[in-house]
């Protein structure tokens, strides 16, 4: 019965350290690209990325606009790398089964008077997870 309860409790104890180094991983992969993003350094936001995700965004008079992570990444070229460009993100729910992930942040740009909610796919590829699809929108009254 001791041998029972000492596996058990094992088994237990390995699985929360797994799942809570998955969520400390998306956190950081999520970060990657909010920190990026907010910082406007292109490889920081495309680090967060599997290459080939597709990006399904907001913009004015166009009811799709889609996007590759590299094709996001180099909007933020032309700024200067590392300063910050009034964009704050924060992650707001999280959802982990397994190897895929689901997740949802807002990003505020208050001197425009915007905020976006972003809503990200997620995939344990390699040992690493990355984004594999977002779709954001422009919430309305912002």
């Amino acid at each position: 019965m001791r041998l029972t309860l000492t596996v058990l409790f094992t088994l237990v104890f390995a699985f929360t350290i797994s799942a809570q180094s998955d969520e400390e991983a998306i956190r950081h992969t999520l970060n990657n690209y909010l920190e990026g993003s907010s910082h406007s350094d292109p490889e920081r936001i495309t680090s967060a990325f599997y290459a080939e995700a597709d990006l399904f965004l907001s913009k004015k008079d166009q009811e799709l606009w889609v996007l590759t992570p590299q094709e996001y990444a180099d909007l933020f070229k032309n700024r200067e790398r590392g300063k910050f460009n009034g964009r704050y993100g924060k992650i707001i729910t999280m959802d982990i089964e397994n190897n895929i992930a689901s997740a949802k942040a807002e990003i505020s740009i208050p001197s425009r008077n915007m905020l976006f909610v972003d809503i990200f796919l997620l995939k344990k590829i390699g040992g690493q997870w990355k984004i594999i699809s977002k779709a954001a929108t422009l919430k309305k009254g912002n």
